[in-house]
């Protein structure tokens, strides 16, 4: 009435597995060597026809980002410290002697004082650095602060 079921071969199995596998390495390699081929070829095309960079095109306020600022103030507490992390987007363009503008303002929400300085430090093309600036004078009644980057020295690398 009932008949025995058949025993499946665990050799063939093994083969077709192994033959999956097979198939999907050979892919996941012929994928792989044609994203390769593609970005290469698009690169190359990009640097031949993209024109040599000028420092006419440079633009530190659009380059350079401030990614975190710390302020600390001195022993005596008159003066302020910064350690402001920036970062270089740009890939031709290295900066050196940025400027910036520091702010103060009041728990009343008024400006209490702006300073402007200069940075000698410089950062290069992709580059993330941390520079440290100082403000001679910290005033009195400050509740927050701010720093900003307002230009800097472009050169083409």
């Amino acid at each position: 009435m009932f008949e025995e079921p058949k025993e499946i071969k665990e050799s063939s199995l093994n083969g077709l597995f192994i033959g999956i596998a097979v198939l999907v390495l050979v892919a996941a390699v012929g994928g792989y060597f044609y994203v390769q081929s593609r970005s290469g070829a698009g690169k190359e095309a990009a640097a031949a026809a993209a024109p040599k960079a000028s420092l006419k095109d440079a633009d530190a306020v659009r380059d350079l980002k401030v990614q975190r600022t710390t302020m600390n103030k001195d022993r005596n507490g008159a003066m302020t410290v910064w350690a402001v992390s920036v970062e270089n987007k740009s890939s031709v363009f290295s900066y050196s002697k940025i400027k910036y503008e520091t702010t103060y303002v009041g728990a009343d929400s008024r400006v209490l004082m702006v300073n402007p300085g200069t940075i000698n430090d410089g950062v290069g093309p992709g580059e993330q650095t941390t520079l440290q600036a100082n403000d001679p004078l910290y005033p009195p009644g400050t509740a927050t602060y701010r720093f900003k980057i307002t230009g800097a020295t472009p050169s083409v690398q």
